[in-house]
C-alpha cells in the first residue's frame, strides 16, 4: 500500500466518486441500511488506473478534506453534503480522518467511523438471533473501545423492521442524517464504531420505519442512563475492583432453602434523604444502611426495582432501562460499591426484576422499530389491563434472550445473589385480570401462557447450572403447582415463593379484636395444610403498607399498648413458624403512617420507648433466628415444623414446633390480652427446655408477666405428645424455648 505520496487529482465522473446514483438517493433521503457500502473508502479504477476513493457525507458541510498523514486534500462536492476524492495507486484499509467545513465557518476534524470493520462478529449475531447467548450485552449496546489506535465507543441495536437506524447524541447535535448505521446481513442489529465518542456520551437511535415514521429510542442493552426526566441512554464503561472473592466463591456452594434467610426489603429512594432533601446516592447510604441490617439481624436485603425507570411513583416497577441501575442514586459503579459492602459484611443482594411487562413509554421498547417488537401485536396477548403496560413475547428468540441474559447480566455484572420476579400471576395466565373476549386461548384451548410457562422453566434451568447459589424467588398469588419444583420435574424452578396465602390470611386474623379471635382460628391454622407444598418466604412487604391498607402498626386493634404487643407477637410469628421472612423497611420503626415513596422514613421516631423496644425485640429475634438452626435447617421438611395443637379457638392459644436434627424449639402464642397461668401443652421431645424469646419481655415494652426462665418436660402425655409442659403465657404474647442437652 502506498502511502508516502498521494498525487493531488482532478474531478472525476459522478458516479465514480459519488457512488451508484441509488446508493447516493438513499443516502441523502436518509434510507440507507448500508451507509458502508457507499461511505468510507473503497477500491476504484478510473481511466485504468486503480486506487480508492474515500467518500464522506454531513448534510451541513460546504467543504471537506481527507486528512492523510496530517495532510489535507480537498474533496470534490457531489450532491447535497457528500463528498469524493480519489486516491491513485493507493489501496485500502487506508488511515485517514476527515475536515468538515460548516458555512459558519466552524470546523469539525475526526476520524471516519465508515472505515472500520464491524465491531460484533458472526457467532455473536447467530447466538442472538437463536436466543442462546448468554451475555449479549457485551456485544450489544454501547462499548468504549479502541481499535486501531482511534479510541471510541461501538454501538449496536436490534431493529429488524426499521428502514434506516441512526446514531444520535450530544456528540452529534442529535441529527439523524451524521451517524446512519449498518444493518448486520438478516440479523436485524445494526451497527457502528464513532471515533472520539466516550464515556459520559449521551445517545439514543434515530429510527425510521418501513412507513416513514421517525422514532427516537433508548438503547435497551445501555449501561446507564440519563437521570429522569432526562430519556437518553448514556455512554459508560465501568472500572470497578470488586473485594467479594470470598463471598462470590462460598455463593456457589451455598443451598439458601436449609440456611437462614431474613430480607429487609427497601425503596433506596425513601429510605433516607441525602442533602437538601435530593435523593441519596448508592455510595452515600451503603454504610448505614449495611450497619443497620446487620444490628437487626437480616440475612439479604431486597431494593425495590433498581433499574431505570421514569416515573418514580410507579417504585421501579415501570422499567424502561433493563440494563441500566437508575441514574437517581448515582452511577452504575456507586450499585456495585453497595453491593460490595454488603458482601464484605455478611450480607445478600436480592434485586427486583420485572420481567411480566414494561410501559408504553415512546422513547422505550413500546413498538421499538414501528412494529410490535418486544410486545405481541394482538392487544389481547400484548397488553396488560391492570397496569396499562405491555406483554413481552416470550416466543420470539431474540425477546427471551433479552430476558435470560438480564438476569444473567445483574448476577454476573453487579454480583447480585438472586432475583425475585414480580408479578409471576400475570405472565402465567392468558385470563390475567381479563374478561370473556378479551384474551386469546393457548394452541389447546386453555388459560395458561405456554410461552411464559417455558420461558420461566428456560430461565430457572439456565441460572441453576450457570449459576448455582443464586436466589430465584417468585412473587406468585395463585395454586399454580410446582412453582418451586425443579423444571424437568415439570415445576417452573424457582427457590422460593411467596406465600402471599399465609401473609393474607395472617394479618386479616392480627386485624381482629382478641376477643372476636376465636371464630377466625382458622384463619391462623390454614397455611400450615399446604407449608410444604413448596419452599416458602412469609412476606410482610411493602404491598402492605400502602394505598389504603394503613401501617401494620395501625391494623393492629386495640390501644397504644396492645397494638404493640400484636406487632411484636405479629413479628415472633413470622420469624419462629417454618419459611424463610422478609420485612419491609419501617418495620421496625412502626409508624402511624402508611409508606409513602415521596417522603424518607422517619427516623426521627426511633427513640420513642414503644419503637426502641420494639427495635430491641427485633435485634434480639433476628439474632435468635440465625443462631438457632431449627428455626431454618429442615424448613423444607415436614419434620421441621408444626401445629402441636391447633384446637384452642376459645383461648386463642397457638403451640407449635421446629426442629433440626437433635434441636427443638417450642413457639407458643398467646393470641389475647389474658394471661394464661399454668397452662399445659405437649412435647415431642422430652427435656429440658430454656426461655430464648419472650415478646412480652419489659426491655421490649411488654408488661413484665412473670413466666418461667425453663421447664422441664413432665411425663404426662397431652395434646397427642408423649410429654408436656406447663407454662405461664403471659398477655398477646410470642414465648420460644429451646431444648437443651
Amino acid at each position: 500500500m502506498k502511502t508516502a505520496h498521494h498525487p493531488e487529482s482532478e474531478p472525476h465522473p459522478k458516479a465514480v466518486l459519488g457512488g451508484p446514483a441509488r446508493e447516493r438517493a438513499l443516502l441523502i433521503a436518509g434510507e440507507h441500511h448500508e451507509p458502508h457500502r457507499l461511505l468510507g473508502a473503497h477500491p476504484a479504477t478510473i481511466d485504468g488506473r486503480h486506487g480508492t476513493v474515500v467518500r464522506a457525507f454531513h448534510p451541513e458541510a460546504v467543504r471537506a478534506d481527507c486528512l492523510l498523514d496530517g495532510q489535507p486534500h480537498p474533496m470534490h462536492p457531489v450532491q447535497h453534503g457528500l463528498f469524493g476524492l480519489f486516491l491513485p495507486d493507493v489501496r485500502p484499509p487506508l488511515v485517514y480522518r476527515l475536515r468538515l467545513h460548516f458555512r459558519d465557518g466552524n470546523l469539525w476534524e475526526r476520524d471516519d467511523p465508515y472505515r472500520f470493520l464491524p465491531t460484533i462478529g458472526d457467532l455473536d449475531l447467530h447466538l442472538f438471533n437463536e436466543g442462546t447467548h448468554r451475555r449479549p450485552w457485551d456485544c450489544l449496546g454501547a462499548h468504549v473501545r479502541t481499535i486501531d489506535g482511534v479510541p471510541g465507543t461501538s454501538f449496536a441495536v436490534w431493529a429488524p423492521n426499521a428502514k434506516r437506524v441512526s446514531l444520535v447524541g450530544d456528540f452529534c447535535r442529535w441529527d439523524g442524517r451524521i451517524f446512519p448505521m449498518r444493518q448486520m446481513g438478516s440479523s436485524g442489529v445494526f451497527e457502528l464504531f464513532v471515533p472520539d465518542v466516550g464515556p459520559g456520551a449521551l445517545y439514543k437511535y434515530e429510527i425510521k420505519t418501513r412507513d416513514g415514521q421517525i422514532r427516537m429510542k433508548t438503547d435497551p442493552y445501555a449501561a446507564w442512563m440519563e437521570c429522569p426526566p432526562g430519556t437518553a441512554s448514556r455512554v459508560y464503561a465501568s472500572n470497578y475492583q470488586w473485594g467479594d472473592s470470598e463471598w462470590m466463591q462460598a455463593r456457589r456452594q451455598r443451598d439458601w432453602t436449609r440456611a437462614p434467610v431474613a430480607i429487609y426489603e427497601l425503596h433506596l429512594g425513601s429510605w433516607m434523604r441525602g442533602e437538601h432533601g435530593r435523593p441519596p446516592q448508592y455510595r452515600e447510604l451503603a454504610h448505614r444502611l449495611v450497619e443497620h441490617v446487620k444490628r437487626l439481624g437480616f440475612t439479604h436485603i431486597e431494593p425495590l426495582p433498581v433499574m431505570e425507570h421514569p416515573f418514580t411513583l410507579s417504585w421501579g416497577y415501570q422499567v424502561t432501562g433493563y440494563y441500566a441501575p437508575t441514574a437517581r442514586y448515582g452511577e452504575p459503579d456507586d450499585l456495585r460499591y453497595l453491593i460490595d459492602l454488603c458482601h464484605q459484611n455478611g450480607i445478600g443482594v436480592i434485586l427486583d426484576w420485572v420481567p411480566g411487562h414494561f410501559p408504553k413509554d415512546d422513547f422505550a421498547l413500546a413498538r421499538f422499530d414501528g412494529t410490535a417488537l418486544y410486545e405481541h401485536e394482538d392487544p389481547r396477548r400484548g397488553e396488560h389491563p391492570d397496569w396499562g403496560t405491555l406483554v413481552f413475547n416470550y416466543g420470539r428468540n431474540e425477546v427471551r434472550n433479552f430476558l435470560v441474559a438480564n438476569a444473567l447480566y445483574w448476577l454476573r455484572e453487579f454480583h447480585a445473589d438472586g432475583l425475585r420476579v414480580d408479578a409471576v400471576a400475570s405472565m402465567l395466565y392468558l385470563d390475567y385480570s381479563r374478561r370473556d373476549g378479551e384474551w386469546v386461548p393457548n394452541a389447546h384451548g386453555g388459560r395458561e401462557d405456554l410461552d411464559a410457562i417455558h420461558f420461566l422453566k428456560h430461565l430457572n434451568g439456565i441460572l441453576r447450572h450457570e449459576e448455582p447459589g443464586a436466589i430465584m424467588v417468585a412473587e406468585e398469588s395463585t395454586a399454580w403447582p410446582g412453582v418451586t419444583a425443579a423444571p424437568d420435574h415439570g415445576g417452573l424452578g424457582f427457590t422460593f415463593k411467596w406465600n402471599m396465602g399465609w401473609m393474607h390470611d395472617t394479618l386479616l386474623y392480627f386485624s381482629k379484636e382478641p376477643v372476636h379471635r376465636k371464630y377466625h382460628h382458622g384463619d391462623i391454622t390454614f397455611a400450615m395444610i399446604y407449608e410444604y407444598h413448596e419452599r416458602f418466604i412469609n412476606p410482610l412487604s411493602h404491598d402492605e403498607v400502602v394505598h389504603g391498607k394503613r401501617a401494620l402498626l395501625e391494623k393492629m386493634p386495640g390501644d397504644l399498648w396492645q397494638k404493640f404487643a400484636n406487632l411484636r407477637t405479629l413479628l415472633a410469628y413470622q420469624y419462629t413458624r417454618p419459611g424463610k421472612k422478609l420485612l419491609f423497611m419501617g418495620t421496625e420503626l412502626a409508624p402511624w403512617y402508611e409508606w409513602n415513596c415521596e417522603y424518607p422514613l422517619d427516623w426521627g421516631i426511633a427513640e420513642h420507648p414503644e419503637r426502641a423496644g420494639l427495635q430491641r425485640m427485633l435485634e434480639d429475634l433476628g439474632r435468635l433466628y440465625r443462631e438457632t438452626p431449627a428455626l431454618w435447617r429442615w424448613d423444607p421438611d415436614p419434620a421441621g415444623g408444626g401445629w402441636i395443637d391447633w384446637h384452642d379457638s376459645d383461648n386463642s392459644v397457638l403451640p407449635y414446633f421446629r426442629r433440626a436434627d437433635d434441636d427443638w424449639v417450642i413457639v407458643v402464642l398467646n393470641l389475647t390480652p389474658v394471661p394464661r397461668g399454668s397452662y399445659r401443652i405437649g412435647v415431642p421431645m422430652g427435656g429440658r427446655y430454656v426461655l430464648r424469646l419472650n415478646t412480652d419481655d419489659p426491655r421490649y415494652g411488654g408488661s413484665g408477666y412473670a413466666t418461667h426462665a425453663e421447664r422441664c418436660t413432665d411425663a404426662i402425655p397431652w395434646q397427642g405428645q408423649p410429654q408436656s409442659l406447663e407454662l405461664h403465657l403471659p398477655p398477646l404474647s410470642a414465648i420460644v424455648l429451646a431444648r437443651t442437652s
